[in-house]
């Protein structure tokens, strides 16, 4: 049996903040059913229920070196949903108002990758594999490899780095190589940590893991484009025999128009009738005119530029010009947030603003939706649209990522595809894609074809953890199953 330890910042339902703790929640539930002795390390936030924390066993009390100084760590252990979960404990770091965005970000993430090293010999669990994600881990792998390979319970461990966002890369002055993470000068080159006279912690799983993978099959082949890349895409290249591309999946115990509690009406792929009464009663609890002709196009996001939203705000006008809807769910950057509210108060009878996010009301909106907007600039691999596949809202994307990985276009001669797909980063071409959607969406025949295609649509965990299952066992040379 395979030995798996996911280390991540966050994940769901205990602390999350985005993509990266739906990922960490779900994958580790499916990896399970393969066999593999999945478990899951993660800070201990203040911000966990206190139902969860509530229930965790102190495990161990040990001391953690970082630089020079020596930190209190608790370990804690919980069971939840078949997985085994530990949790780092040490309220200086991870009692915080928020997850992210404090002064010590470099500290505190230093401080974690180095905690969870020390403590593997606690666990009685010795991996085959540690995956780490996102740059809050990187310096994990780089730790391992040039300080910790020498020890024999750690000797046989291999890494995999997945890359969630190569946006968000935890840059940071060059003095905390020695400082915070106690790593030798000789790996503070190109070929390791050191990115224009700085310290990269993405960088640092990238360089020491001994595989890298994205969320995506086409994200692993932007990146390593000067466009998506984020000056890193030479490094990349570098690694490129490395870097493998696995699709996100969603679960669909949570995402299931079957059983949905949050949503108005149940239904399913094969009979959807039900979903107008979802379109009609959001339509209702929106403040917007109730009418099941008038198609309404749903939009739930980060309100930030990486989502596409300037070319929304390019064409809002002509777009509100249609015989459309519009409901936007979600927070970000001032100007964007300003945007929908301003659309709002000028087209009342058009545009529903809410700026701030609820979940039961982002499930309504999948479910009561008919066409679901994510015009992303750049997406790594994209949930919104898999959400809305499964719950029959159509799909309007840009190729790019995961959304052309999961997106095909709908074909009116074969009947073929899933949701409308433009190409170029260009307001006026994502606009003119919407009035083909908008035209298509008054031939109901057509219509309940595309919507059925949509729901039938599988982007569930299970084939995705089936090849990260094949990635550990190449890896490491040995089967899941006994």
């Amino acid at each position: 049996m395979l030995n798996v330890l996911f280390v991540a910042s966050e994940a769901a339902p205990f602390a999350k903040t985005g993509g990266l703790g739906d990922v960490i929640g779900s994958l580790p539930k499916e990896l399970s059913n393969l066999e593999i002795d999945v478990r899951v390390i993660m800070p201990k936030y203040s911000a966990i229920p206190a139902g969860f924390a509530e229930q965790m066993v102190q495990k161990a009390i040990l001391t953690v070196p970082v630089g020079w100084r020596q930190q209190y760590t608790g370990l804690f252990e919980l069971a939840h949903q078949g997985v085994t979960w530990y949790f780092v404990d040490n309220e200086y770091y991870f009692k915080r108002d928020s997850l992210y965005g404090h002064y010590d970000e470099a500290e505190r993430f230093a401080y974690f990758c180095r905690a969870v090293l020390e403590a593997l010999p606690q666990l009685n669990f010795i991996p085959d594999i540690i995956h780490c994600h996102d740059w809050q881990t990187g310096p994990l792998a780089a730790m391992l490899k040039l300080q910790y390979l020498a020890r024999a319970e750690y000797a046989a461990i291999k890494t995999v780095f997945t890359i969630h966002n190569l946006m968000y890369q935890g840059i940071f002055s060059g003095d905390i190589l020695n400082d915070l993470l106690s790593l030798p000068n000789s790996a503070f080159t190109a070929d390791g940590l050191e990115f224009y006279g700085q310290v990269n912690y993405l960088k640092a799983g990238l360089a020491f893991s001994d595989v890298v993978t994205t969320v995506s099959k086409s994200y692993a082949e932007e990146i390593r484009q000067p466009y998506f890349g984020e000056n890193l895409d030479g490094f990349l290249i570098k690694r490129q025999a490395d870097i493998y591309g696995i699709i996100n999946g969603i679960d669909y115990e949570v995402y299931n128009p079957a059983g949905d509690p949050d949503i108005y009406s149940n239904y399913t792929w094969s009979d959807s009738s039900k979903r107008l009464d979802n379109k009609l009663k959001l339509q209702s609890e929106l403040g917007l005119p109730v009418d099941k002709h008038i198609p309404l196009i749903g939009i739930v996001s980060r309100l930030v530029a990486s989502k596409g939203l300037d070319l929304i705000a390019h064409v809002m006008e002509e777009l509100l010009a249609l015989d459309v809807q519009v409901v936007v769910l979600g927070t970000g950057e001032e100007r964007y947030e300003k945007l929908f509210r301003d659309a709002a108060w000028r087209h009342p009878a058009k545009v529903a603003a809410n700026i701030y996010f609820s979940d039961t009301l982002a499930h309504r909106i999948y479910a009561g939706s008919d066409l679901f907007l994510m015009p992303s600039r750049f997406e790594p691999c994209g949930i919104g649209q898999m959400i809305a596949l499964r719950y029959g809202s159509i799909p309007i994307v840009r190729e790019v990522g995961g959304l052309r990985d999961t997106v095909i276009p709908f074909n009116l001669e074969t009947g073929q595809g899933n949701g409308f797909v433009f190409t170029n980063y260009n307001a006026h071409e994502m606009l003119w894609v919407v009035e083909q959607a908008v035209e298509l969406y008054q031939d109901k025949t057509q219509w309940h074809k595309l919507i059925k295609n949509a729901m039938r649509a599988e982007h569930s965990w299970q084939q995705s953890a089936s090849q990260y299952c094949q990635l550990y066992e190449k890896l490491t040379g040995n089967k899941a199953v006994l």
